[in-house]
Protein backbone atom coordinates (compact mmCIF):
# COMPACT_ATOMS: atom_id res chain seq x y z
CA UNK A 1 0.00 0.00 0.00
CA UNK A 2 1.15 3.44 -0.59
CA UNK A 3 1.91 5.96 1.63
CA UNK A 4 0.17 9.41 1.42
CA UNK A 5 3.01 11.12 1.34
CA UNK A 6 4.42 8.96 -1.73
CA UNK A 7 0.99 9.97 -3.60
CA UNK A 8 1.23 13.56 -2.81
CA UNK A 9 5.01 13.61 -4.69
CA UNK A 10 2.83 11.41 -7.98
CA UNK A 11 0.64 13.87 -7.71
CA UNK A 12 3.02 17.03 -8.06
CA UNK A 13 5.13 15.25 -10.21
CA UNK A 14 2.09 14.58 -12.62
CA UNK A 15 1.14 18.09 -12.44
CA UNK A 16 4.19 19.82 -12.69
CA UNK A 17 4.39 17.82 -16.01
CA UNK A 18 2.92 17.96 -19.35
CA UNK A 19 1.76 13.96 -19.24
CA UNK A 20 -2.05 13.61 -19.46
CA UNK A 21 -1.94 10.14 -17.75
CA UNK A 22 0.06 8.20 -15.32
CA UNK A 23 0.25 4.74 -13.65
CA UNK A 24 2.67 3.44 -11.07
CA UNK A 25 2.36 -0.46 -9.89
CA UNK A 26 4.65 -1.73 -7.20
CA UNK A 27 3.79 -4.99 -5.17
CA UNK A 28 0.49 -5.96 -6.18
CA UNK A 29 -0.15 -1.91 -5.54
CA UNK A 30 -1.30 0.61 -8.61
CA UNK A 31 -1.87 3.97 -8.60
CA UNK A 32 -3.29 5.61 -11.72
CA UNK A 33 -3.50 9.27 -12.57
CA UNK A 34 -5.18 10.92 -15.13
CA UNK A 35 -4.94 14.50 -15.33
CA UNK A 36 -8.11 15.50 -17.37
CA UNK A 37 -9.79 12.54 -16.92
CA UNK A 38 -10.08 14.20 -13.35
CA UNK A 39 -9.75 10.91 -11.81
CA UNK A 40 -7.48 9.61 -9.10
CA UNK A 41 -7.24 5.92 -8.69
CA UNK A 42 -5.60 3.46 -6.63
CA UNK A 43 -5.79 -0.34 -6.53
CA UNK A 44 -4.45 -2.69 -3.67
CA UNK A 45 -4.47 -6.06 -4.75
CA UNK A 46 -4.50 -8.69 -2.03
CA UNK A 47 -1.10 -10.68 -1.17
CA UNK A 48 -2.04 -14.35 -0.47
CA UNK A 49 -5.25 -14.68 -1.40
CA UNK A 50 -5.86 -15.31 -5.22
CA UNK A 51 -9.39 -15.20 -4.93
CA UNK A 52 -10.42 -12.32 -3.05
CA UNK A 53 -11.54 -8.94 -5.13
CA UNK A 54 -9.35 -6.32 -5.81
CA UNK A 55 -9.81 -3.17 -3.61
CA UNK A 56 -10.51 -0.27 -5.45
CA UNK A 57 -10.77 3.40 -4.65
CA UNK A 58 -11.75 6.07 -6.72
CA UNK A 59 -12.26 9.91 -5.98
CA UNK A 60 -12.81 12.72 -8.46
CA UNK A 61 -10.28 15.31 -8.58
CA UNK A 62 -11.03 19.36 -9.27
CA UNK A 63 -8.53 21.72 -10.88
CA UNK A 64 -6.91 23.84 -8.57
CA UNK A 65 -8.55 26.93 -10.28
CA UNK A 66 -12.65 26.42 -9.94
CA UNK A 67 -11.67 25.37 -6.17
CA UNK A 68 -10.35 29.22 -5.86
CA UNK A 69 -13.64 30.16 -7.65
CA UNK A 70 -16.10 28.16 -5.60
CA UNK A 71 -14.26 29.58 -2.07
CA UNK A 72 -14.53 32.85 -3.05
CA UNK A 73 -18.48 33.66 -2.41
CA UNK A 74 -17.98 32.01 1.03
CA UNK A 75 -15.68 34.13 2.78
CA UNK A 76 -15.84 37.48 1.03
CA UNK A 77 -13.66 39.08 4.10
CA UNK A 78 -10.97 36.59 3.32
CA UNK A 79 -10.41 37.47 -0.30
CA UNK A 80 -7.65 40.00 -0.03
CA UNK A 81 -5.33 38.08 2.50
CA UNK A 82 -5.98 34.83 -0.12
CA UNK A 83 -4.97 37.05 -2.86
CA UNK A 84 -1.73 37.85 -1.09
CA UNK A 85 1.08 35.85 -3.53
CA UNK A 86 3.60 35.97 -0.66
CA UNK A 87 1.34 34.07 1.31
CA UNK A 88 1.55 30.04 1.32
CA UNK A 89 -1.07 28.34 0.93
CA UNK A 90 -1.39 24.63 2.41
CA UNK A 91 -3.69 23.18 -0.21
CA UNK A 92 -5.55 19.52 0.32
CA UNK A 93 -4.05 16.45 -1.06
CA UNK A 94 -7.21 14.81 -1.84
CA UNK A 95 -11.02 14.88 -1.98
CA UNK A 96 -12.29 14.41 1.72
CA UNK A 97 -13.97 16.08 4.93
CA UNK A 98 -11.64 18.41 6.67
CA UNK A 99 -11.03 18.48 10.59
CA UNK A 100 -9.48 21.27 12.20
CA UNK A 101 -8.89 18.96 15.29
CA UNK A 102 -8.13 15.25 16.19
CA UNK A 103 -11.41 14.50 17.78
CA UNK A 104 -14.54 16.63 18.42
CA UNK A 105 -13.43 16.95 22.12
CA UNK A 106 -9.99 18.34 21.62
CA UNK A 107 -8.73 21.80 20.46
CA UNK A 108 -7.42 22.55 16.78
CA UNK A 109 -4.41 21.23 15.61
CA UNK A 110 -3.77 25.24 14.47
CA UNK A 111 -5.50 28.50 14.87
CA UNK A 112 -4.89 31.92 13.28
CA UNK A 113 -1.21 32.95 15.05
CA UNK A 114 -0.23 30.08 15.39
CA UNK A 115 3.74 29.62 14.77
CA UNK A 116 4.24 26.11 12.33
CA UNK A 117 6.96 24.46 10.97
CA UNK A 118 6.99 22.35 7.90
CA UNK A 119 6.18 18.98 9.83
CA UNK A 120 3.68 20.45 11.95
CA UNK A 121 0.32 18.70 11.64
CA UNK A 122 -2.35 21.30 10.99
CA UNK A 123 -5.42 18.66 9.88
CA UNK A 124 -6.83 15.92 9.11
CA UNK A 125 -8.32 15.04 5.77
CA UNK A 126 -11.17 11.89 6.22
CA UNK A 127 -11.43 9.91 3.02
CA UNK A 128 -12.76 6.90 2.81
CA UNK A 129 -12.83 6.22 6.64
CA UNK A 130 -8.81 6.87 6.43
CA UNK A 131 -7.91 9.78 8.61
CA UNK A 132 -4.97 11.57 7.06
CA UNK A 133 -2.85 14.27 8.97
CA UNK A 134 -1.77 17.27 7.05
CA UNK A 135 1.51 18.75 7.35
CA UNK A 136 1.82 22.29 6.79
CA UNK A 137 4.96 21.58 4.57
CA UNK A 138 6.74 25.19 5.58
CA UNK A 139 7.72 27.22 7.90
CA UNK A 140 5.95 30.06 8.96
CA UNK A 141 2.77 31.62 11.18
CA UNK A 142 -0.78 30.87 10.52
CA UNK A 143 -2.43 33.75 8.74
CA UNK A 144 -6.14 32.51 7.71
CA UNK A 145 -7.63 29.28 8.28
CA UNK A 146 -9.91 29.08 4.95
CA UNK A 147 -12.36 26.10 5.77
CA UNK A 148 -14.71 25.04 8.53
CA UNK A 149 -14.45 21.72 10.45
CA UNK A 150 -16.29 18.93 8.83
CA UNK A 151 -16.60 20.95 5.39
CA UNK A 152 -15.89 19.10 2.18
CA UNK A 153 -13.04 20.13 0.64
CA UNK A 154 -11.87 18.99 -2.99
CA UNK A 155 -8.19 18.24 -3.89
CA UNK A 156 -5.82 21.10 -4.77
CA UNK A 157 -8.63 23.48 -2.65
CA UNK A 158 -6.53 25.66 -0.22
CA UNK A 159 -7.00 25.06 3.83
CA UNK A 160 -4.37 27.61 5.38
CA UNK A 161 -2.38 30.60 4.39
CA UNK A 162 1.03 30.54 5.80
CA UNK A 163 3.24 33.85 6.58
CA UNK A 164 6.47 31.61 5.46
CA UNK A 165 9.90 32.65 7.35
Amino acid sequence: MFKIQEIREIIKLVDSSSIDEFVYEVDGAKVKLKKNGVVVTETVAPKKQETAPVVQQTAPVAPAAPAKVEEAPAAPAAAPASNDPSLHKIVSPMVGTFYAAPNPDSPAYVKVGDKVDDETIVCIVEAMKLFNEIEAEVKGEIVEVLVKDGDLVEYGQPLFLVKAE
